[in-house]
C-alpha cells in the first residue's frame, strides 16, 4: 500500500511503469483496503476546481490506471477497481461543491474515453451512469454542463429516435446560454437526420467560436450528399459573407476543400451539386474563394474545356461551365497588371468574342404563349438565357483598348437590342454594356435613341411578299363569280323573252347573290394590299414593345452624370415614350414608366416642380410595387431639393401687383406650402401603418433617410419610428428592423440638436407604451429596454468627436455644459410629480439613476428642488430616487439632506397630503420623519442579519463538503474568511442611530 501512495504522489512529476504497477495489484489477493485507500488519495485532486497541471495529471493518471487493470485483467471478470470508482463518482455527483462535481463529471468523461472501442459496461450501470449525466448537463456551472456532455460522447445511440442522450444534446444547442457548452456538444454530438438541422442551426450562432466549430463539424463529419442543394447553398451563402474573418477561412480552408476532396477536385461536379441557376451570386463566391488556394498552373490547368480559340464550343455551354470561365476571368483580372498574361490564355480578343457572342445570342429562341405552356422547352430557353447572361458579363474583362475590336462589340450590342427577338431579360445587362463601352453622356443619349427610335419604329421593306396561292385563289375565284353572272344575266334576258317569269325572279336573286361574293372577294384582295402598303412606317405600342424600350431608357439615366441636365433628346423620350406609358394598362410598364420618370426628375428641378403631384398621386392610388416606386422618387426629391420643392410647385404664376397684395399672397402661398409639405408627412406616416409590409418598410425607410440628413426634424415622427422598431408585428421584418436599428444609432450619435429630438419623443413614446390596451401589440413590449434605448441614444459621450486631438476636452465638456440628459432629468421629474403613485413612476425613478448628469450647480439644485417635491411610498422607488440625491450633492451634506428630504413613505391614514406638498414641504409632521428613521434602522438590520445567515450557511457547507443534497445546482457560498467578533460589533454600532437630537428636537406645528 504505501507503494501504491509513492505512486499516486509521484505521478505528476516522472514517468512511472503503469504496466508493473498494474501486475503488482493484480497479484494483491484483498484489494478492498487498496481500493479505499485509493479513492481516498483521489479526493485531494477532486476538491480543486482550478485546472491546475498536477491536479489534470493525476486525473489523466486515474483514467488510464484504472483502464489499464482492465486489459490486464480477464476479460471475464468484473473490473473491481473501474467499478469501485465509478460507484464512487455516481455517490458524489450530487455533492454540493462545484469543484466537487467538476471532477466527478471530468473523470467519468476520461474513463468512458479511454476504455477500449469494444469495451463493454454493465447494464446497470450504463443507466447509473446515464442517468447522473443527464442531471449534470443542466447543472448551473458551466465547466460542470461541459464536462457531463463531453462524458455521454459513447453513451448516445444516433439510430434511435428516442435517445435521451441526443435530445439532452439537441436541447443544450438551443437553449443553453454558454457558447462553451454549445461548443463541447457540438463536437461529440453524432451526426444523423436527427441531430443535422439543428447542427446546421449553430451556422447561425451569435458567438463566432460556436459558428466556427459548427463548419468544421460539418466538413468532418458530414457528406455533401448528405445534404439537400438548399443546404449547400445556404451553408456557402453564410459562411463566405460572415463578419468573422476567421469563419471564414474555416469555410474556405475546411468545408469547401473537403467537398472538393469529396468529387475527386472536379469544380464543375461542385457546382453540379449546387443550384448554379438560381444562385449564381453565391456560386460565384464559392468559386473565387476555391480559386485564392490555387496556383497560377492549377488555373491555367482548369480552364473550362476551352478549345483552340479560347472559346467554349456552342454545343458544349452547359450553366456549371459558362460560369466557371466567368468567375476565372474575373478572379484574374482583379489581379490587376499581374494577370494580363493569364488573361490572354483564358480569354480571346474582342472581335473574335463579338462574333461569337452574337451566334450564341440570336440562337436563343423566342417562344410563343402555347410553346410556354411545355415546361421542357421553357426550361431550355431558360437555360440558355442563363448561359447568354454570363457570356454579356464577360464583355467587361476583354480588352476593349483596340477600336477595331470595341467597335465589333459595339455593333453586336447595338443590334441584339435593337432585334425583336432578343429576350427581355439580357435588354438591361445589354444596355448596362454598351452604355459602359461609350464614355461621352452625349454620345450615349443619342445612341439609345436611336435604338429606342428602331425598335419603336422597325425599317422594312416597302411591301411585304403575297402569299402566291392565296392570291392565285382569289384570282379563280373572282373569274368564277363573273363567269356565273354573265351566264345568269344572259338566262334571264332568255326568260324574259320566253314570259318565263318565276324562272327570271330567282335569277335574278342569284345575281344579286352572286355580286355580293364578287365585291366580298375584291374586298378582300384590296385589304390584302392595303395592309402591304401600310407596313412601312408603323409604330409599335404592345407592352413587349414598350417594356424593352423602357428598360433601355431607365438604364440610360441611372448611367448618365447627374449634373447632365435634361436635353431635347431625352425631353422627346418624355413626350412619347414615358408619360404616354404611365396610363398604360400593364402593371409592369407603369412601373418602369414611374422609375423613368423618377430618375429625370432628378435631373430637372423644372421637371419635379411640373410631376410632383402626379408621383403623389400614384403612391397613393395604383398597385403595391408601383406605389413603391412613386414613394421612393418621392423620397429622392425630398433629399435633393427639400420641402421647398413643394412650396415652389404650389406657387402660383401671377401677374405684377401692388406690395400690399404680394404680400398677402405670398402669405397663403406660405401657408398652403405648409399644408402640402404636411400632407406628405401626414401620407408618409399613414403608410407607417399599411398592411402591406413592403410599403411599410419603404415609408420607414425614406423617413429615416429625411430625418438623418435634416430634412425632418420631428419628435412625433421619431417616435412613430421608435414604436414601429418595437412593435413584435414588425418582427419578421428584418429589413425593416436591421434599417431602423442602423438608423438610430447614426442618427443619435451625429450632432446635439439630433439628440434633442430623441429626448423630446422619450416621454410620448413611453406614454404610448404604457397605456396601450392589452389587445394591442404593443403591450407585450418591454418598456424597460425602451427606456434604456433613450437613455443611451441621448448620453452625451455618445456623441461623434470632433477629431482625435480634442477628445479629451471634449469628454469633459460633455460633464460641463447642459447636456441632454439634464433636460430628459428635469421632464421626468415632472413626470413623476403629475402622479406620484402611478405605476411607471418606479421605471422613471430608476432611470434616473442611470442618466450622465452635467456639474453644472443651477442644474443640480434645480433637481434637488424637484425631487424633494416628491411624495412616494414604494422602497424600489424610494432608495432610486436617495441613490439620485447621493449624486447631486457632496458627501459632506448627503447626511443632513437625507435626514431633510421628503423621500419617506406617505401615511396612508392622512389626507390631502399631495394637494399640500408644495406649501408645506418644509413643515413635515415628526410622526412622519419617525417613521422614515424607523424604516432605515429596519432595513440596516435586515441586511445585517441576511449577512450573518449567510456566514453560517457557508459553514454549513464546508463541513459538509462531500454530503449529498436532496435539491440540484444549490447556489455555492463564495469564500470569504470568517468574520471576528469585534468585527461583528463594528457592524452593528455601524447600524444604530443617534436618536437623541430627533427625542429632544420640538415638534414643527403648522
Amino acid at each position: 500500500m504505501e507503494k501504491k501512495k509513492s505512486v499516486s504522489a509521484s505521478a505528476p512529476k516522472r514517468s512511472i511503469s503503469e504496466s508493473s504497477v498494474c501486475f503488482l495489484v493484480l497479484q494483491l489477493e484483498d484489494k478492498t483496503l487498496f481500493h479505499d485507500e485509493f479513492v481516498h488519495y483521489l479526493k485531494y485532486a477532486m476538491i480543486v476546481y482550478k485546472r491546475e497541471p498536477a491536479v489534470e495529471n493525476v486525473i489523466e493518471f486515474v483514467a488510464r490506471f484504472a483502464t489499464k487493470e482492465e486489459e490486464e485483467e480477464d476479460p471475464e471478470d468484473d473490473h473491481p477497481l473501474l467499478s469501485f470508482i465509478f460507484n464512487f463518482l455516481l455517490e458524489s455527483h450530487k455533492a454540493n461543491s462545484h469543484a466537487v462535481r467538476f471532477r466527478v463529471c471530468q473523470l467519468i468523461n476520461k474513463l468512458l474515453g479511454s476504455m477500449a472501442e469494444n469495451a463493454q459496461i454493465d447494464d446497470d450501470l450504463f443507466d447509473r451512469i446515464h442517468q447522473a449525466m443527464l442531471v449534470r448537463v443542466t447543472d448551473k456551472f458551466p465547466n460542470v454542463r461541459i464536462q457531463a456532455a463531453l462524458a455521454m460522447t459513447r453513451l448516445q445511440q444516433p439510430r434511435d429516435p428516442d435517445c435521451p442522450t441526443i435530445k439532452a444534446f439537441l436541447l443544450i444547442l438551443e437553449n443553453d446560454s454558454n457558447a462553451e457548452v454549445r461548443r463541447a456538444v457540438l463536437s461529440c454530438i453524432a451526426m444523423s437526420p436527427l441531430t443535422l438541422p439543428k447542427v446546421l442551426k449553430r451556422t447561425r450562432d451569435i458567438k463566432e467560436n460556436v459558428r466556427k466549430l459548427a463548419y468544421q463539424v460539418l466538413a468532418d463529419k458530414v457528406h455533401i450528399k448528405a445534404l439537400t442543394i438548399a443546404q449547400r447553398v445556404a451553408l456557402l451563402q453564410q459562411g463566405l459573407r460572415d463578419t468573422s474573418e476567421s469563419v471564414r477561412e474555416v469555410v474556405c480552408n475546411k468545408l469547401l476543400l473537403g467537398w472538393l476532396n469529396r468529387v475527386d477536385g472536379n469544380v464543375i461536379e461542385l457546382l453540379h451539386r449546387l443550384d448554379v441557376e438560381n444562385c449564381a451570386e453565391t456560386a460565384l463566391n464559392t468559386l473565387k474563394a476555391i480559386f485564392k488556394n490555387m496556383s497560377t498552373e492549377e488555373l491555367l490547368q482548369n480552364k473550362a474545356q476551352l478549345d483552340n480559340r479560347k472559346l467554349i464550343p456552342v454545343d458544349a455551354l452547359t450553366c456549371e461551365n459558362v460560369l466557371y470561365w466567368r468567375a476565372l476571368c474575373e478572379f484574374i483580372r482583379a489581379k490587376g497588371d499581374d494577370g494580363e498574361e493569364i488573361l490572354d490564355q483564358v480569354l480571346p480578343d474582342a472581335a473574335t468574342y463579338a462574333h461569337y457572342l452574337s451566334g450564341c445570342l440570336k440562337a436563343v429562341p423566342a417562344l410563343s404563349e402555347e410553346q410556354r405552356a411545355d415546361f421542357n422547352q421553357l426550361e431550355q430557353v431558360m437555360t440558355k438565357e442563363f448561359i447568354s447572361q454570363h457570356l454579356i458579363h464577360l464583355i467587361a474583362c476583354l480588352d476593349t483598348n483596340e477600336e477595331g475590336g470595341r467597335k465589333r462589340v459595339l455593333a453586336v450590342l447595338q443590334e441584339m437590342l435593337a432585334l425583336p427577338k432578343t429576350p427581355s431579360s439580357l435588354v438591361f445587362l445589354l444596355t448596362e454594356k454598351l452604355l459602359d463601352l461609350i464614355p461621352d453622356d452625349q454620345r450615349r443619349i443619342q445612341t439609345l435613341a436611336e435604338i429606342i427610335s428602331d425598335v419603336r419604329e422597325p425599317i422594312m421593306e416597302a411591301s411585304r411578299p403575297v402569299d402566291e396561292n392565296k392570291a392565285r385563289r382569289q384570282q379563280v375565284q373572282l373569274a368564277e363569280v363573273k363567269v356565273r353572272v354573265l351566264e345568269a344575266k344572259q338566262t334571264l334576258e332568255e326568260c324574259i323573252t320566253a314570259q318565263d317569269f318565276s324562272r327570271a325572279a330567282e335569277l335574278k336573286d342569284s345575281i344579286v347573290e352572286l355580286e355580293n361574293q364578287r365585291n366580298q372577294i375584291l374586298q378582300e384582295i384590296t385589304e390584302s394590299n392595303q395592309q402591304t402598303e401600310k407596313d412601312n412606317g408603323i409604330e409599335k405600342n404592345d407592352p413587349e414593345t414598350l417594356l424593352r424600350c423602357l428598360t433601355m431608357c431607365a438604364e440610360l439615366l441611372k448611367k448618365i452624370n447627374f449634373k447632365t441636365r435634361i436635353g431635347p433628346t431625352i425631353s422627346a423620350l418624355m413626350s412619347s415614350l414615358i408619360l404616354p406609358s404611365i396610363a398604360n394598362a400593364h402593371p409592369p410598364v407603369r412601373n418602369m414608366a414611374v422609375l423613368c420618370l423618377g430618375m429625370c426628375t432628378l435631373h430637372s428641378k423644372e421637371l419635379a416642380k411640373t410631376h410632383m403631384v402626379l408621383l403623389l398621386q400614384i403612391a397613393q392610388l395604383d398597385e403595391v410595387k408601383i406605389r413603391i416606386s412613386a414613394l421612393r422618387a418621392i423620397v429622392d426629391l425630398l433629399l435633393l431639393f427639400g420641402f421647398q420643392l413643394l412650396s415652389e410647385t404650389v406657387a402660383p404664376q401671377a401677374a405684377p401687383q401692388s406690395p400690399d397684395k404680394q404680400e398677402g399672397d405670398a402669405a397663403a402661398t406660405d401657408e398652403k406650402a405648409a399644408d402640402t409639405a404636411q400632407s406628405v408627412l401626414l401620407m408618409l406616416s399613414e403608410f407607417l401603418d399599411s398592411e402591406v409590409s413592403d410599403l411599410q418598410t419603404e415609408a420607414a425607410e425614406g423617413l429615416a433617410k429625411l430625418m438623418y440628413t435634416g430634412r425632418i426634424s420631428s419628435a412625433k415622427m421619431l417616435s412613430r419610428l421608435v414604436l414601429l422598431w418595437y412593435n413584435p408585428v414588425t418582427e419578421d421584418d428584418t429589413r425593416l428592423r436591421h434599417c431602423l436599428g442602423v438608423f438610430f444609432q447614426l442618427y443619435a450619435r451625429e450632432s446635439r440638436v439630433h439628440q434633442e429630438v430623441v429626448e423630446e419623443s422619450f416621454l410620448p413614446t413611453i406614454r404610448t407604451l404604457m397605456n396601450a390596451p392589452v389587445t394591442s401589440p404593443l403591450a407585450e413590449v418591454d418598456v424597460s429596454n425602451v427606456v434604456e434605448l433613450f437613455v443611451e441614444l441621448t448620453r452625451p459621450s455618445a456623441l461623434n468627436k470632433p477629431s482625435p486631438d480634442t477628445e479629451v476636452s471634449y469628454y469633459c465638456l460633455c460633464f460641463q455644459e447642459v447636456n441632454v440628459h439634464d433636460y430628459m432629468a428635469v421632464r421626468i421629474c415632472g413626470e413623476m410629480l403629475k402622479d406620484p403613485t402611478a405605476p411607471e413612476v418606479r421605471l422613471y425613478a430608476k432611470t434616473l439613476c442611470n442618466l450622465q448628469l452635467s456639474r453644472d450647480e443651477t442644474v443640480k439644485k434645480d433637481l434637488h428642488a424637484l425631487l424633494q417635491e416628491l411624495v412616494v411610498k414604494d422602497r424600489v422607488c424610494l432608495r432610486a430616487l436617495e441613490k439620485m440625491i447621493c449624486q447631486l450633492v457632496d458627501s459632506k451634506e448627503q447626511a443632513e439632506l437625507l435626514s431633510a428630504t421628503a423621500l419617506q413613505p406617505l401615511d396612508v391614514n392622512a389626507d390631502g397630503v399631495h394637494a399640500n406638498t408644495a406649501l408645506n414641504r418644509h413643515k413635515r409632521p415628526l410622526d412622519t420623519l419617525k417613521l422614515t428613521l424607523y424604516s432605515k434602522c429596519l432595513y440596516k438590520c435586515r441586511a445585517l442579519f441576511l449577512v450573518l445567515v449567510h456566514v453560517y450557511k457557508y459553514l454549513i457547507r464546508v463541513a459538509f463538503l462531500f454530503d449529498n443534497s436532496d435539491g440540484e445546482n444549490v447556489p455555492d457560498s463564495v469564500s470569504v474568511p470568517r468574520p471576528s467578533r469585534r468585527a461583528k460589533s463594528a457592524a452593528l454600532e455601524k447600524t444604530k442611530l443617534d436618536l437623541s437630537t430627533l427625542i429632544n428636537q420640538e415638534p414643527n406645528v403648522s
